[in-house]
């Protein structure tokens, strides 16, 4: 049997809200002005003091935070403006750029030949190119690894005298007041013949550079002491490729590398964002130094920017320095994203904290200030003229030793173990020259004037 529940015949009635404003001011309850809150009271008082606390701290930590950005002072007179909307006036006895040609690895061990060839460096669609290529493709590889002479063309070693090596070089140290364009230096004829030829005899490894690329430089027409470099370029893709922007000194006033510095803009490794070792989304620049060519003090006075999406091989970034007398910024697009700066508030032999005494075997050596006749920023107080460059592999660490390359940097075979692991990294070489090269849109420096 289904039973029913069947509605009540009353209907119940219930009382509609009304609004406040409806009712009789007389009549509505205010409990909170018969007793007051006293910790209610408090609340409010703490939530808007420490509210008004924040903002106050924020405002003054903003304000002190952009009195001490370093800012450059008087004025900024242009030195060089380089667009490359034509190739007229970059390259040649006039041009901008001066064509270092060169297969001693630069001090630091790297397997390419810097050389003047249009194939390497170039300029195409309103950029300058420069171009790591085999060597492979001009005298086949057989020749690279054995029986085989190669000297290079127009070989530039008796104008720079090797004035643009680095640590490992094996150069005599320089005099003090030496120039980069040389002439100045009696000639090195074995140095000279290690700058520009080489022999390729597998029984000792020694094997001809495999790769060929370019090393430009503004040694000849552009330099400035104190002021602005600003150069807007898109990195190279492929393995071990080294590029760089950097600077050298015009003359050596305080002796050899480091003696009389070195600035490092921008260096990077073509390695894709993977590499474990700060691939092509990092960028790094530094300030090199030191008493003696082996007590490089650049471990003080660098720094790095890292991409979060990408690599800055990708597309065209702004790397940029400022320098004066009183600091030194380094920096990619902004200066936010600054990969390295430094106020110069002693001088840099005091930074350093340089033992008195060193050992070079069995001999002690006693250090001296390089730079006492220098001003606080020395080094770094002379002309400076800037190189743009794409290094392939080396020794000297920037590819630390692992399982990611397939030589070890002590090796004397070195070189020889790169060239025969090619079918590992050539194919990380884009074929587009686009994509491999190092493509520089413009170049602008500045002298504080």
């Amino acid at each position: 049997m289904t039973i029913y529940n069947a509605p009540p015949d009353t209907k119940v009635t219930r009382e509609r809200p009304k609004s406040t404003m409806l009712v009789d001011a007389e009549t509505l309850h205010k409990p909170w002005l018969e007793k007051k809150d006293k910790h209610s009271r408090l609340a409010y008082l703490l939530t808007y003091s420490f509210a008004f606390l924040g903002i106050a701290a924020a405002a003054v930590k903003c304000y002190f935070d952009w009195k001490s950005v370093s800012m450059m002072s008087g004025n900024l007179c242009s030195v060089l403006d380089a667009n490359f909307d034509t190739d007229e006036g970059v390259f040649g006895d006039d041009g901008i750029f001066f064509r270092e040609v060169d297969m001693s690895g630069f001090g630091n061990g790297e397997f390419e030949m810097t050389t003047n060839s249009p194939n390497n460096s170039f300029v195409h669609d309103g950029a300058l190119y420069i171009l790591p290529t085999l060597t492979e493709d001009s005298i086949g590889s057989d020749a690279i690894l054995d029986g085989h002479v190669f000297n290079i063309t127009d070989c530039t070693f008796n104008i720079t005298r090797g004035i643009s090596y680095t640590q490992s070089s094996t150069h005599d140290p320089f005099t003090l007041n030496t120039t980069a364009i040389g002439s100045d230096t009696e000639f090195d004829a074995k140095d000279y013949y290690r700058a520009c030829s080489a022999v390729s005899n597998s029984s000792v490894n020694s094997i001809i550079n495999p790769v060929q690329s370019a090393r430009l430089s503004t040694r000849k027409t552009a330099s400035i002491r104190y002021g602005k470099v600003e150069v807007r370029a898109k990195l190279p893709t492929g393995y071990v490729m080294w590029p760089a922007i950097w600077m050298l000194p015009v003359d050596n006033t305080y002796g050899s590398w480091p003696m009389s510095g070195e600035i490092d803009i921008m260096e990077a490794r073509g390695n894709g964002p993977s590499y474990p070792k700060q691939g092509s989304n990092y960028v790094r620049g530094s300030l090199n130094w030191g008493p003696m060519i082996w007590l490089n003090a650049v471990a003080k006075t660098y720094g790095w920017w890292k991409l979060r999406r990408g690599g800055y091989n990708d597309e065209f970034h702004t790397y940029s320095i400022e320098w004066t007398e009183d600091f030194v910024r380094i920096y990619v697009d902004t200066r936010l994203h600054h990969m390295f700066e430094t106020k110069i508030k002693q001088s840099f032999w005091d930074r350093g904290e340089f033992p008195p005494v060193i050992l070079n075997g069995s001999e002690s050596i006693v250090l001296e200030d390089p730079w006492v006749n220098g001003t606080k920023a020395a080094p770094f107080d002379q002309r400076f003229y800037l190189i743009l460059d794409v290094g392939v592999g080396g020794t000297n660490g920037w590819f630390p030793d692992g399982t990611e390359k397939p030589w070890l940097d002590g090796s004397q075979s070195a070189m020889k173990d790169f060239y025969l692991a090619k079918d590992k990294w050539l194919p990380s070489w884009p074929e587009n020259p686009q994509d491999r090269a190092f493509v520089i849109d413009s170049v602008k420096m500045w002298q504080q004037c």
